[in-house]
């Protein structure tokens, strides 16, 4: 029902910040210090996203620096000495990339991350290029929009479409992103279908559904919840 649902292209950043195949190890870990970030998309010469670089990836040089390993370590930890040796971002990164598109959904994204255990995704095109990326703190964004747009939204895309005849008779007030309903309604089997459509509208931290269903509906007879 909400009518301004954002996605992933109304929050993400850009440009994206991304290093190439051939990155060299120390200019990976200078692009991160000067961005303050702990992860980079790696992307091949035609744009596409083939891999992502995090702190993670790096740290093993630095672990096994020096450290000499049992041949059982060395089996065991096969993985991370191929790190410790890696020169390049192409030798470093991790594949395969768990992506979003532009028009995906908040939502959508937050799920996916969840889901991944990430804590951003890269924003490729049709043709898996990269255009942007998009961080759990972007998602977040969403929840600073005012409690006066939240309202609005409400009453106009719940109220006036579930309860038409009693629009006016429905009060909703929103504190802190918490929307609470309160009123009469002709059909109390609503109520539960406005709690869930007013929870959908974005910026919402909660719901609280106060409607009795005491009104009489046009020519029947009052129901009561």
């Amino acid at each position: 029902m909400s009518d301004t649902a954002h996605i992933v292209s109304d929050v993400m950043t850009t440009p994206a910040v991304a290093v190439g195949r051939g990155t060299r190890f120390k200019e990976i870990v200078r692009g991160m210090e000067q961005r303050h970030m702990s992860t980079l998309p790696v992307v091949g010469d035609d744009g596409q996203v083939v891999g992502v670089v995090s702190e993670a990836d790096l740290l093993p040089k630095e672990a096994f620096s020096g450290r000499r390993l049992t041949r059982f370590e060395r089996i065991a930890r096969r993985s991370d000495l191929a790190r410790a040796e890696a020169l390049t971002a192409e030798e470093l990164m991790t594949t395969p990339v768990v992506t979003v598109r532009p028009d995906d959904t908040l939502a959508q994204a937050a799920r996916l991350m969840s889901v991944k255990h990430v804590k951003w995704l890269p924003v490729v095109d049709d043709e898996h290029r990269l255009r942007g990326v998009v961080s759990r703190g972007d998602l977040l964004k969403v929840f600073l929009r005012s409690d006066e747009a939240i309202e609005e939204e409400v009453r106009r895309t719940v109220v006036s479409y579930l309860f038409p005849d009693l629009a006016h008779a429905v009060q909703v007030s929103v504190r802190d992103g918490i929307v609470t309903l309160r009123g009469p309604v002709h059909d109390t089997s609503l109520i539960w279908v406005a709690e869930r459509l007013s929870r959908a509208v974005e910026g919402v931290v909660g719901v609280e559904a106060r409607l009795t269903g005491t009104a009489a509906a046009p020519g029947g007879p009052a129901t009561t919840r």
